[in-house]
This record gives structure tokens, C-alpha cells and sequence, in this order.
């Protein structure tokens, strides 16, 4: 279990570090990582990577932006680029991850979870057809994320 970097607490019965995963580390995971550091910078360590390497998508950026995020300098990274898979839970965010995910963590204490996530990159049609997909992801994996890591209600 990787732990929580200095300074982070973990929620109790929360992972302490998650690692986000789809195909190419171009949309789904690394929207899924900014997001994730931004509504709990303090309780989770965060990290995201493809099964390969892919290519940044500048609808990734405009999206984010919208709501005040960035990726930064921050570049699509595949999972031979992790010095290892030490993490409390892998959340898969494609078919692809999630096979490779179950295969790479067969000897891991790791939990792995399939968020089926939409790849908007399929989608045609003007500029704001193709970012109205890509919010809807963004709102999607954020509503997913808020809900799967936030603190348990406290009882009394």
C-alpha cells in the first residue's frame, strides 16, 4: 500500500492512493487525475497513466480550463513509465485498462474498479458538439469521483 505522501491524511476505510487508468493517458485518466487532486488535495495521493502512451488532446485543456483546472505541463504517460503499482486502488476508466490493470495486479494487493467511461473522441460535429462530449465526461468522472471519495456521512 502506498502511503499517503507527508502532510496527507487518509479518510478512514478511503484508499489513501489511486491510480486512474485508460487506453492512451490523453482524456479520461488524466481528467480523472486533476479533478481527483483538486476536490481532495489533502487525502489522496493521485496518479494516472495508459496502457499506452498517447498524445495530449487540446479539448482535454479547454475543458478543463471551463472550471478552473489545468493539466500543467503534465504529459500522457504509459504504465511501464510507473516505478511500480503500488497503490491502494486502481480505477480503470476503459476495457482496454481494465483487462491490463487485472493482468498487472494478479500478484498486487490492489483493488481494481471499472468506471465504463465514454470516449469522446469518437464523436463528430462542430467544435462545440465535440466539447459538450468532452464536459460530459469530465462532468461524469467528477460526479463518479465525488461520490466514491467522499467522506462517510458522521453518525449523531
Amino acid at each position: 500500500m502506498r502511503a499517503a505522501p507527508a502532510g496527507l491524511t487518509a479518510l478512514p476505510g478511503r484508499p489513501s492512493s489511486v491510480l486512474f487508468v485508460c487506453g492512451r493517458n490523453a482524456i479520461r485518466s488524466p481528467m480523472a487525475e486533476v479533478v481527483a487532486r483538486h476536490l481532495f488535495p489533502a487525502s489522496l495521493y493521485v496518479a494516472s497513466a495508459g496502457v499506452q502512451p498517447g498524445d495530449r488532446d487540446p479539448f482535454v485543456d479547454a475543458v478543463l480550463e471551463e472550471i478552473g483546472l489545468s493539466l500543467g505541463d503534465r504529459r500522457p504517460q504509459a504504465l511501464a513509465d510507473l516505478e511500480d503499482l503500488n497503490f491502494d486502488l486502481a480505477v480503470t476508466l476503459s476495457p482496454e485498462a481494465h483487462h491490463r490493470m487485472l493482468e498487472l495486479t494478479r500478484s498486487f494487493a490492489i483493488e481494481v474498479e471499472y468506471w465504463p467511461t465514454f470516449d469522446p473522441t469518437g464523436v463528430v460535429g462542430s467544435r462545440t458538439q465535440i466539447l459538450d462530449a468532452y464536459r460530459d465526461v469530465r462532468n461524469r468522472l467528477e460526479a463518479r469521483i465525488r461520490e466514491r471519495f467522499a467522506p462517510e456521512p458522521r453518525a449523531g
